[in-house]
């Protein structure tokens, strides 16, 4: 049997464009010569719906878009199986659902049985779990199909597992000479390499050739690799899918495939920063296509966040659509200004270039009645961010562009950012960054782009140049020393005695940091969403209150 691959990049509710691809992408791998084409979880709506689940007629538009899959590919020489979001029969309650599809028919519909609750999931407050699953003969092939989580409960391969079922254990008890599992797995960094010994100790364990077909694009905050594979009943890999973008890759079982892209099937740090990069390309260019902007608007100081945020938006989008501003202040250095001119030209970005120090001086000429008599202090620092916000926003709204922020993710944690300042805009592209990965990531953008980010970019001490000769490590410890905290605290949940025991630092150093963290959780829930490229970004999948003193 000749399995195609579909690995799509829909866009969340833009259900004739998705079929639309659907039927494209069936049509090429009819014409050669699949006997089945498997497409993602969800294909038809997008991942994740969220509350367009209950919006009036989105399950029948779905199941519209279904039966338009069925009727247009009568004449194709391929079978389907195409994710969509269908009904239980319960009182009309949502379903994650595979529909096969064959000559013209659907043969035959499965609900997705597991529904992860954790992390980034929601799916128990919007679907109702499958029964039993079913086998398709298909051809002579015993098929067995799975959705996304239905395959992550190996009892043998995980430590505690999270369900009662096991739906691949029930396929296989029936006998099965393919497993499918259609899937819309959010990247995260190492999540290529798990999955894929995940999916083999399956393969290996049930001994039955396995295929993941997984979703590619950007949807929200969250960005899906694809990275689609399949393996022999050895575990062997037989066929893969690229990363970070749409494919179709074939397979006939039996024998080898198509193998496209890097082996990310072990763990090794440069390969993996690449993949951040093309994960956060990615993720950039299909938010703002798909919330219907073309063109970016970034504050480029001169500094290695917003040089790299640039970096990634010219590649994501291209230069004629990417505008730079700088917005030089009393403080700034000429140094900076020469770097952001620097990395525009080598980019070929357009760079407007709007002084910031008469408004500022007007403000505080307004502000001096009330001010009069006080210290300068961060009063004065925030205030020129915010001008700094005001110009964006205002380009913004002229120029139709989306506003790019270039905060990180080791500032955000630790409220080392302005609301309403260096925080406004509709895209937080490096939140989940922390500092020194964007360094490493600077690189990459070197790599692409010779000497886009300059030494002196990448050399200098950090600044956020707001008054005389300030440094980041006037207020923060050095990034080396608080990244690794912060990553032990936000994306391992350990205790503040527990981080200070693993990394040899001070229990009141560690202790600062993490009250640092759970005091600007206020900045964070008015943040712009960002692009989760580990394992514990901020925002969707970390619910932390606003308002509560309890201290790990």
């Amino acid at each position: 049997m000749k399995l195609a691959l579909a690995q799509t990049n829909p866009t969340v509710g833009d259900l004739v464009a998705n079929t639309d691809r659907i039927l494209e992408c069936a049509e090429t791998a009819g014409r050669a010569g699949a006997d089945l084409t498997i497409f993602p979880e969800l294909a038809i709506s997008g991942y994740p719906p969220l509350d367009l689940i209950q919006t009036a007629g989105y399950l029948e538009a779905n199941e519209a878009q279904l039966q338009r899959i069925a009727y247009q590919s009568k004449s194709l020489d391929t079978a389907l199986a195409v994710g969509y979001c269908g009904t239980a029969g319960e009182e009309g309650k949502a379903a994650n659902c595979v529909g096969c599809i064959q000559h013209g028919e659907i043969v035959l519909r499965q609900r997705k049985i597991l529904l992860p609750t954790y992390d980034v999931f929601e799916e128990a407050r919007y679907f109702v779990s499958g029964g039993r699953p079913r086998v398709w003969n298909l051809a002579g092939t015993r098929i067995g199909f799975t959705i996304c989580e239905d395959v992550w409960n190996d009892k043998q391969f995980w430590e505690r597992s999270r369900y009662a079922r096991d739906p691949v254990e029930e396929l296989a008890a029936q006998g099965i000479d393919l497993l499918v599992n259609m899937s819309a797995s959010p990247y995260h960094m190492g999540k290529r390499g798990f999955r894929l010994d995940m999916f083999r100790a399956t393969a290996t364990r049930h001994g039955v050739s396995t295929v993941l077909v997984n979703q590619a694009g950007g949807n929200d905050q969250l960005v899906f690799d694809g990275s689609s594979f399949a393996l022999d009943a050895g575990g062997n890999l037989r066929a893969r899918a690229d990363s970070f973008r749409e494919d179709l890759v074939f397979w006939s079982m039996g024998s080898d495939g198509d193998i496209r892209g890097c082996d990310w099937s072990s763990s090794d740090e440069d390969r993996e920063v690449e993949a951040v990069y093309d994960a956060l390309v990615m993720g950039t260019r299909d938010y703002v296509t798909k919330c219907g902007f073309s063109t970016a608007i970034i504050g480029l100081s001169g500094g290695i966040d917003s040089s790299l945020t640039v970096a990634l938006a010219t590649e994501a989008l291209g230069a004629a659509n990417v505008m730079g501003v700088a917005m030089p202040g009393p403080y700034s250095s000429e140094g900076s200004l020469t770097d952001a001119r620097h990395t525009a030209e080598a980019l070929g970005v357009r760079l407007e270039t709007i002084g910031i120090g008469p408004v500022f001086g007007a403000f505080l000429n307004q502000l001096d009645p009330l001010f009069r008599g006080t210290e300068p202090n961060v009063a004065e620092e925030n205030l020129q961010a915010r001008l700094r916000g005001g110009i964006l926003m205002a380009l913004s709204n002229k120029f139709d562009g989306l506003v790019l922020t270039t905060g990180n993710k080791s500032e955000l944690a630790v409220g080392y950012c302005t609301l309403y300042g260096d925080m406004c805009g509709g895209l937080a592209v490096i939140s989940d960054v922390p500092k020194i990965l964007a360094y490493k990531l600077a690189a990459v953008a070197n790599r692409r782009n010779p000497d886009a980010i300059p030494t002196s970019v990448l050399t200098k001490p950090p600044s956020a140049e707001l008054r005389p000769d300030q440094k980041d490590s006037d207020s923060l410890p050095p990034y080396e020393v608080m990244d690794p905290i912060l990553r032990l605290y936000i994306e391992e949940n350990l205790s503040v005695s527990a981080i200070a025991d693993q990394l040899g630092q001070p229990v009141k150093l560690v202790q600062d940091i993490a009250r640092l963290v759970d005091r600007n959780e206020y900045k964070r829930q008015q943040a712009a969403p960002g692009l989760r490229v580990t394992s514990k970004a901020f925002g969707l999948g970390r619910r932390i209150p606003i308002a509560h003193q309890f201290v790990r």
